[in-house]
């Protein structure tokens, strides 16, 4: 099969939902001619194993892993192994938490975010994308890929509070693995910053309430006016193109960067076409 992944083997973790990022990362990459291999909370893995068979190719073999488990990511690279006995060659890192105590339209006011809480959101949200590079290591390719998935928190967001910190964070993490990756084995790491996607999170940010759900209609209209080039909150898709494309040979000379797929929205600012009348 031809494609810019052609084989290579790819690690897709966070498939939730058919709406999610990372399930349309793993279509394109099956499109684009990648063997891929899932990751999956292991109490979930019968879901997440269904959600799969909804994929265009062969449903990929799932393989249980908790972020905040050093026995599961330990037990990550012979699972690894096990299914790809040649190695991997991009894995893409799609993982964040935050509770309800710290973003959303439940939150508590940022101030008062829980110490505990935002613990558990940086471990998820920042602290694993380190760890899953340092699990997948042993069992990575000379000159393969990593990919997180980032929401550009270069601004206070409403509801997004304190997950905006762990994103921040992330940056910064990323910054750091492409390092040690880098010296490692060539590795690349990167961050694919995308703009508003009607899934799980965006809903865990807006809501069900019809107040919360207009917030996240103003902004899906503000980023799709913002975006020189329009925006659809509904096309995951566009999304997880761009990320096969960081995963592939095609970026050879780039790491430790953000690549914003966002239409260009969060780089121009927007005003009502009567703005200035």
């Amino acid at each position: 099969m031809s494609g810019i992944l052609a084989g290579k083997t790819i690690l897709v973790t966070g498939i939730i939902t058919d709406a999610s990022i990372a399930f349309h990362t793993a279509r394109v990459a099956q499109e684009q001619g990648a063997t891929v291999i899932i990751t999956g909370i292991p109490e979930r893995l019968r879901l997440i194993d269904r959600i799969a068979k909804r994929l265009p190719q062969e449903t990929p073999p799932a393989i249980g892993l908790d972020v905040t488990d050093e026995d599961s990511l330990g037990a990550l690279a012979d699972s690894v192994r096990e299914l790809a006995p040649n190695g991997v060659d991009g894995v893409v890192h799609s993982i964040a938490f935050a509770p309800k105590t710290l973003m959303g339209p439940d939150a508590l006011p940022f101030l008062d975010g829980p110490g505990p809480d935002v613990a558990k959101s940086f471990e998820i949200s920042a602290w694993s994308y380190a760890a899953l590079a340092r699990a997948v290591l042993p069992v990575m390719n000379e000159g393969g890929s990593i990919v997180g998935m980032d929401f550009d928190p270069r601004t206070a967001l409403p509801d997004y509070n304190w997950m905006g910190v762990a994103k921040a964070a992330l940056e910064s993490v990323n910054r750091y693995v492409a390092r040690e990756v880098g010296e490692a084995k060539r590795i690349r790491s990167n961050l694919v910053a995308a703009g508003p996607i009607k899934t799980l999170a965006a809903k865990a940010i807006s809501g069900t309430a019809t107040d919360d759900a207009k917030k996240l209609t103003m902004l899906n209209e503000y980023w799709d006016g913002a975006s020189p080039i329009g925006w659809n909150v509904d096309d995951p898709g566009v999304v997880g193109t761009s990320v096969c494309a960081v995963l592939s040979d095609f970026l050879p000379g780039t790491t430790g960067s953000i690549i914003y797929v966002d239409g260009g929205a969060s780089h121009n600012t927007w005003f009502p076409e009567n703005f200035l009348q």
